[in-house]
């Protein structure tokens, strides 16, 4: 009589489902395991730019938290160069155990495009742990332009083609790129003059060698209260908390405009899930305590506090954005 294969076939299958669900236990609980034994010792928190700046100032913050939260050093540690990519290598090649991480800003999603070749790769390289911030850049003009509003700025623009210019930190940067962004929305030629870096270009904007200038709030602040400089407008899609009374480039006519910058954390790519997701929970309840909210509004930082998920799609997002304007901008690297 022919014995049945039925059962053997079933109890194999069984045992291998068995297996399986034993084998994806104890990697869960061999990594809710790290997590709850992490850190165990002094963290390194990798900043790509020169101490003093936002991206520097938003680490620190940081940093002090963690370390006073967890009773484990966090030591801010800035490597600056190549429009952050040094420091961002670093973080990319660093063992993916949760114990050095970093920061990047908006610089990042610009670089891909911009640079011929990079030595990480963003998407594949970095675990996104969470954005930190957005902030806005104010389009500032010298007082001697008679322009009180962005739709005079653009009938100017457009009565008198490539008269008009714009300084920058320097090209790529995103002070440069709001600019570009302006000339491709309004239609409007505006003449770019690149700078090595943000105060040589307030400097001149000041003394009226150059005409505007997309600087940070704080960086125009002071001078906007002084008189010496005239605020047109702010670049991100919502009006900042810091300058209410300032209109957005939507509400002054120009559809579609959005410029924000920002800063955000990641840890090498490999690192734990579970140790990404315990630095998100600690970082996002640094980012949202009044005490931090307070210390980031002094230069029109808010806090955002995403999922690693959410991060994520915002990197993509920003790179397939600037990546279309340097293309048909035709901007190059200097």
């Amino acid at each position: 009589m022919r014995q049945s294969t039925r059962a053997p076939r079933f109890w194999q299958a069984t045992a291998i489902t068995i297996v399986s669900s034993a084998l994806a236990t104890t990697s869960c609980f061999a990594q809710s395991g790290a997590a709850s034994d992490y850190p165990a010792k002094p963290l390194r928190l990798i900043v790509p730019f020169a101490p003093g700046g936002g991206t520097d100032i938003t680490a620190r913050t940081i940093a002090q938290k963690l370390t006073e939260r967890w009773g484990q050093q966090v030591i801010a540690d800035n490597r600056p160069g190549a429009n952050g990519t040094i420091g961002a290598d670093l973080i990319a090649k660093a063992p993916p155990d949760g114990y050095t991480f970093g920061m990047i800003s908006s610089s990042h999603s610009v670089n891909p495009s911009l640079m011929k070749k990079l030595s990480y790769d963003l998407a594949q390289d970095l675990a996104p742990i969470t954005q930190a911030t957005t902030q806005p850049y104010a389009l500032v003009v010298h007082p001697s332009l008679p322009v009180k509003s962005m739709k005079e700025l653009i009938a100017l623009a457009r009565a008198k083609p490539g008269a008009l210019n714009y300084g920058s930190s320097g090209t790529g940067g995103l002070s440069h790129l709001s600019g570009a962004l302006l000339g491709s929305l309004a239609g409007i030629n505006i003449v770019h003059i690149p700078y090595k870096g943000g105060n040589p270009a307030m400097i001149d904007v000041i003394a009226g060698q150059i005409q505007m200038l997309y600087s940070t709030l704080l960086q125009a602040q002071s001078h906007l209260k002084s008189g010496k400089l005239r605020a047109l407008g702010v670049t991100t899609a919502k009006r900042s908390p810091a300058a209410p009374l300032l209109p957005t480039m939507q509400e002054a006519g120009i559809p579609g405009y959005e410029v924000a910058g920002w800063y955000g954390v990641v840890a090498p790519a490999k690192t734990p899930p579970a140790i990404v997701a315990k630095l998100n929970q600690e970082i996002v309840r640094i980012l949202q305590s009044p005490e931090v909210k307070e210390r980031m509004s002094a230069d029109g930082s808010e806090p955002v506090g995403s999922t690693p998920e959410q991060f994520s799609v915002h990197i993509r997002n920003e790179v397939a954005k600037w990546r279309k304007l340097i293309q048909e901008a035709g901007i190059r690297a200097e």
